[in-house]
């Protein structure tokens, strides 16, 4: 009998793998963002959000504030990286997003299952157009020394398939990477890089919409979603150990303090009422990806909080960056 035994979170923005002193830089790349939304879920403009952006912001850009949350958020990702080791898995589920990576318009299930045998991650491929931190950050999601194949737990991915359609969830599949993008998406890789490291362990990524309508699972479904993950571990016929991650931000690509303490305060206490119950209208744009986290709770409840954390690391005048979250949930 399978056992999901650790659950964790964490962010997989690129500024988590960027010197904060490259963080103005990310922010330029803002000022042109057409998915900028205001923390009551309203489309904005750059200029729009310097004109409502936080009265303290110019103290969330110094140097030294800057510095102090990427020192954080480095010691978040090494506590997981740590804690991942400790648990001894057999097998790891991802829950990602996929940003026009695997689907794009011609198809884009709202969740999918990835069971191919195996899966890539590509290189670090660096352009003269690049700016100066993505270049500096492309480490923390491809490989810096060529092209590099994973094993994938496929039989759990299927028995996770075939579970799913049972608890009559119309369900996705993917075997295989398209020829036109042949790697894995960055939710994924990001977890390999900068958690996983050099301990590597079979994956089932999973793959959930969260960025585009009008398809997205509902809060609610996601949180089944995570609870269905369990228990197709748990009916697992062998004795595995399981460990299931949720890879993505909360709020960004403005940071909404508010709403990101209401989701950590919610998943520390297991409070699926108060997850699934969160409003809807500010969870689009980035900020979507704390459906991921939901998932993640479903299929953790029962575990204990150990440890968790919470960095809003800024990176322009109008509040724009990327609020980063850690979390470790174990038996």
């Amino acid at each position: 009998m399978g056992q999901v035994v650790i659950g964790m979170g964490s962010s997989h923005s690129p500024q988590l793998s960027t010197p904060s002193e490259l963080w103005l830089n990310h922010g330029e790349g803002d000022k042109q963002n057409p998915a900028l939304l205001d923390n009551a879920g309203i489309h904005r403009t750059f200029e729009e959000l310097l004109e409502i952006a936080p009265s303290n912001i110019a103290q969330q850009l110094t140097r030294e504030k800057m510095e102090e949350r990427h020192q954080a958020n480095q010691k978040g990702i090494a506590k997981l990286a740590e804690a991942y080791v400790n648990a001894n898995l057999d097998a790891l589920v991802i829950i990602g997003d996929d940003q026009e990576e695997m689907f794009r318009n011609d198809h884009r299930p709202a969740i999918a299952v990835y069971w191919g045998e195996s899966i890539t991650n590509g290189a670090v491929h660096i352009t003269p157009d690049m700016s100066e931190a993505k270049k500096a950050s492309a480490w923390g999601w491809r490989q810096p020394n060529g092209e590099k194949t994973f094993p994938v737990a496929s039989d759990i991915g299927l028995h996770l398939i075939e579970h799913l359609r049972e608890q009559d969830f119309d369900i996705a599949h993917i075997k295989q990477v398209p020829d036109w993008h042949n790697q894995m998406g960055h939710a994924f890789a990001f977890v390999y890089r900068r958690i996983m490291q050099e301990k590597i362990v079979p994956t089932i990524p999973v793959m959930v919409n969260t960025y585009y309508p009008p398809n997205q699972p509902t809060l609610n479904r996601c949180y089944q979603l995570g609870t269905e993950i369990r228990a197709a571990v748990e009916s697992w016929p062998g004795n595995l150990r399981v460990g299931v991650i949720a890879s993505g931000g909360l709020s960004h690509f403005v940071i909404d303090e508010e709403m990101d303490q209401q989701v950590m305060t919610a998943l520390r206490e297991g409070d699926k009422d108060a997850l699934i119950s969160l409003p809807r209208e500010r969870l689009d744009s980035g900020t979507s990806e704390i459906r991921n986290w939901i998932a993640m709770a479903g299929a953790s409840q029962g575990l204990s909080h150990q440890w968790s954390d919470y960095v809003p690391s800024y990176r322009t005048m109008a509040g724009t960056g990327c609020a980063m979250g850690f979390g470790i949930w174990s038996q």
